[in-house]
């Protein structure tokens, strides 16, 4: 199979089998997700908790494998768990390197002892290192947007306080706003869009949704719904086309995923801010006239 000359055509192809029907389906909920978790993950310097909450969640896939049950619950229970700890322990953002170090050092020591007591190969959980969107069953689909949906009533529940609190910590405390609780919630909020983004691009590679897209955005906007939606647009943008372009090629979709979002994120870092200076050279140039 190869690229048409009319798209439309090359979709109707790409959608006539059920398994790409499910990865765009989970793959647009993951890139929704991790772009709205995504934005407070950077706002409150918490890039380090992500990547290790999706090391737990490895441990924690390769426990569902040992008992027979979804990898994705395991990955839920042991994510959620590990961000309840890493909450608990720590309870200044800017500090907690320390106590996720610890969390993270326990949960994969328990990861490679359930390995090593399962007999069989345990090709479901190591799949989760690289992400595996185009195995995605229905009933993962399904979970998948069972957890989107409590990730976005509970983002739109603490929305405002949380975001007066990753912006000015010390304020919000002064004023009687539950920073511990809201940490809490914070963490429960990360482990969610972590478990149910590896789906996609993996343990490994779980930055490429979760921090990149809203890095990005941050350059683009100052206000946070705007800095919200565009990293949202781009975490779409790349898995709907990583997606459609792994169809047709046989590489890996997270590698798609992974390189449009950094080559995005270059352009805008390095690149955009060159055109704004050259067109607010042209804007400021006096326009000479006859006479």
């Amino acid at each position: 199979m190869s690229f048409s000359i009319n798209p439309w055509t090359d979709l109707q192809q790409i959608f006539q089998y059920q398994f790409m029907q499910h990865a765009f389906e989970a793959g647009t909920i993951v890139a929704v997700i991790a772009g709205i978790v995504g934005y407070f993950v950077i706002l409150r310097r918490s890039s380090f908790a992500a990547h290790a909450l999706s090391h737990i969640g490895f441990s924690g896939a390769a426990a569902a494998v040992l008992v027979g049950v979804n990898p994705v619950y395991g990955l839920l229970l042991f994510t959620i768990v590990g961000g309840l700890g890493i909450g608990a322990l720590g309870k200044r953002v800017a500090n907690r390197d320390t106590e996720i170090g610890i969390v993270l050092a326990f949960m994969l020591g328990l990861g490679v002892l359930f390995l090593s007591l399962y007999t069989g190969y345990a090709e479901e959980a190591y799949s989760i290192l690289f992400g595996e969107i185009l195995g995605v069953s229905f009933s993962n689909v399904l979970l998948t947007l069972g957890a989107g949906v409590i990730v976005l009533i509970l983002t739109g529940v603490v929305y405002r306080p949380l975001l007066f609190a990753s912006l000015d910590q010390d304020v919000a405390e002064a004023k009687g706003i539950p920073v511990f609780f809201l940490g809490m919630v914070f963490m429960v909020l990360v482990a969610i869009a972590t478990s149910i983004s590896v789906q996609v691009v993996g343990v490994l590679l779980i930055f490429s949704l979760m921090v990149t897209p809203a890095a990005t955005a941050q350059l683009l906007a100052k206000q946070p719904r705007q800095v919200i939606v565009i990293s949202v647009v781009i975490a779409l943008i790349a898995t709907w086309l990583g997606l459609f372009i792994a169809f047709w090629e046989p590489y890996p979709v997270s590698f798609f995923i992974t390189t449009m979002v950094f080559v995005f994120y270059l352009f805008v870092r390095f690149i955009v801010p060159r055109i704004r200076i050259l067109l607010s050279g042209f804007q400021r140039k006096p326009i000479k006239t006859d006479g």
